[in-house]
């Protein structure tokens, strides 16, 4: 793995002789000024009255970015409330769903990923995500309903269609003039 101080690449697949088949930039760095934000707001003269509410020279922090999560908190919190699925949404709802719906792209991406490395390809393509949920229980049956387009079949021959297997064994049923 190596890293530099702006961000981190880490390597997924491959040896160090083969070419690098995935690899994942993380952006690390975050100013360390937010960690003690509340000691800050109290002692900083700009503050206002109490304590309470953010100094005037205070950054926005997002809520993906509080919980630790890529996926968008704030656009997740907006489709639950256009979409009237209740009357009132509390304030966790949208990061909990936020955090299941990374899990669950995480977890397709990685197995589309082994997927496209078993075929030799560098290129996730639908055919690699439809091998990756139908091969894994869980996800089959999550996605059980689901067309991918573009995604084919797995390949499967049915074991009546198969040749039968010839053996060599004692009492074989046929003419002795063929064992010649």
């Amino acid at each position: 793995m190596n890293e530099s101080e702006e961000g981190g690449t880490e390597k997924i697949a491959g040896n160090e002789g083969d070419e690098d088949i995935l690899t994942l930039t993380l952006s690390l760095s975050f100013p360390i000024s937010n960690l003690n934000h509340f000691s800050q707001t109290m002692s900083s003269p700009a503050s206002t009255k109490g304590g309470r509410g953010k100094p005037k020279s205070a950054k926005s922090v997002s809520r993906s970015s509080k919980a630790g999560l890529q996926f968008p908190v704030g656009r997740i919190a907006r489709f639950l409330k256009a979409g009237k699925y209740a009357e009132r949404v509390g304030a966790g709802a949208p990061v909990y769903l936020s955090a299941v719906l990374e899990y669950l792209a995480a977890e397709v991406l990685e197995l589309a990923g082994n997927a496209a490395r078993d075929n030799k390809k560098n290129r996730i393509v639908p055919r690699h995500i439809q091998l990756a949920v139908r091969n894994d229980e869980e996800l089959s049956k999550l996605l059980g309903t689901v067309t991918i387009a573009n995604g084919g079949v797995l390949p499967n021959i049915h074991q009546t269609l198969l040749p039968k297997k010839v053996g060599k064994g004692k009492g074989e049923i046929g003419s002795a003039s063929q064992e010649f």
